[in-house]
């Protein structure tokens, strides 16, 4: 940090790190795969058990498709990270913004995560528990090297910080 007018210390804004964009591609084929068989199925059995009226109401889930592809991608560019010196800072969220603050000092557990879909998109989620569960953090959607990076740095600065308590 440099010293501003007056002595008192000018602010430098972290260097944010975004999700890449296979978390986006995931994200948007697991609502194709959800929505265009319910539109189907809705459509389908409308018209044959109901009247052939009756299978406009498939437009619904069809609408939350459409409505549901640039949703999304205004969610995964609101997902972002930042290490500082003290801490690691989570933001994401669209209409309500959330910014979770964690101190290296309270961090007990640093997991990486990947499941099956997550692997096949080269993708992994880091998982931070600290003392109190409310404090718990996730980072979706990671590259399994930025993760495991991620962890070990994070695990050695939380070893680091609490060593001093």
């Amino acid at each position: 940090m440099t010293s501003g007018a007056a002595g008192v210390p000018a602010r430098t804004d972290p260097e944010w790190q975004g999700l890449p964009a296979a978390m986006l591609r995931l994200r948007r084929l697991l609502l194709v795969l959800w929505l265009v068989p319910v539109t189907a199925a809705t459509a389908v059995l409308l018209w044959l058990f109901a009247a052939p009226g009756w299978a406009l109401f498939a437009l619904i889930p069809g609408f939350f498709l459409v409505w549901g592809w640039p949703m999304l991608g205004r969610n995964w560019r609101s997902w972002r990270y930042a290490e500082r010196a003290d801490d690691l800072l989570i933001q994401r969220g669209v209409m309500w913004r959330e910014e979770t603050v964690v101190p290296y000092g309270r961090m007990q557990l640093v997991e990486v995560e990947s499941g099956p879909l997550q692997r096949k998109f080269g993708l992994a989620s880091l998982q931070l528990h600290t003392a109190a569960a409310a404090t718990d953090a996730t980072i979706p959607g990671l590259d399994p090297a930025e993760a495991e990076r991620l962890r070990d740095r994070l695990t050695e600065l939380g070893e680091a910080r609490s060593a001093g308590l």
